[in-house]
């Protein structure tokens, strides 16, 4: 059975797909993660960060592959400030953030990943269930509720997100349908195919009524010819 699948193009002068965050190390991966989209879609929206049954429901209906067009380069931001109580961050809900503890006796210090130049595309279609339809989320980004940013809000992105559709039987199909080859991840339930494909565990998955990343799944890692 042949899908209609969403064309999705992420890239930006600078963009991070979050990797597991240890202490105060912000690591990035090449490609996104379910609960990145989840959060950009969920944006594009304008479905405010409580609605966890939606965003849930929307995370479990995800059915995605993703391709680098152009890797990146790695650039490491090594960030340090001292945070006053009275300090205030920008937000995109249109007024500052405030902070609610006190000062810093010490430098507050964390180090996060970007990639610099990097165009990564995404393939994906929506299991039956309870939420928007892929039209509702091609919509929303080109209108979206609220700015949109692909990681991290300094990261806007440099190309309209929505690329247009694609065809094609499962991921794998739709991505070779992209006509650009590159390095790929795709559900490992269609099989490695040809070449030195392997299978990983990602764990990319977000408990959106407890706010915690808390689970994997079992994805293969090849090359789109």
């Amino acid at each position: 059975m042949t899908h209609r699948w969403l064309h999705l193009r992420l890239c930006a002068p600078l963009l991070s797909f979050g990797g597991v965050a240890i202490d105060h190390m912000g690591p990035t991966r090449d490609f996104p993660s379910a609960s990145a989209l989840t959060g950009l879609f969920a944006n594009a929206l304008g479905l405010r960060r409580e609605a966890a049954e939606a965003h849930q429901n929307l995370q479990n209906r995800l059915i995605y592959g993703a391709l680098t067009a152009h890797q990146g380069a790695l650039l490491n931001d090594m960030q340090n400030a001292k945070l006053e109580k009275n300090d205030k961050g920008w937000t995109t809900r249109g007024y500052p953030l405030t902070r609610d503890g006190g000062t810093y006796d010490a430098m507050h210090r964390r180090s996060r990943d970007y990639l610099a130049d990097h165009d990564c595309r995404v393939v994906l279609r929506l299991d039956d269930g309870i939420g928007p339809d892929l039209e509702t989320l091609a919509a929303a980004l080109d209108r979206p509720a609220r700015p949109l940013f692909i990681g991290r809000k300094p990261c806007l992105p440099a190309a309209r997100l929505f690329a247009g559709w694609v065809e094609g039987a499962g991921v794998r199909e739709a991505l070779a349908a992209l006509n650009i080859p590159g390095r790929a991840i795709w559900p490992a339930s269609e099989g490695r195919g040809s070449g030195t494909a392997t299978d990983f565990d990602m764990p990319d998955l977000r408990d959106w009524r407890t706010g915690l990343h808390a689970g994997s799944r079992r994805i293969t890692g090849g090359t789109i010819e």
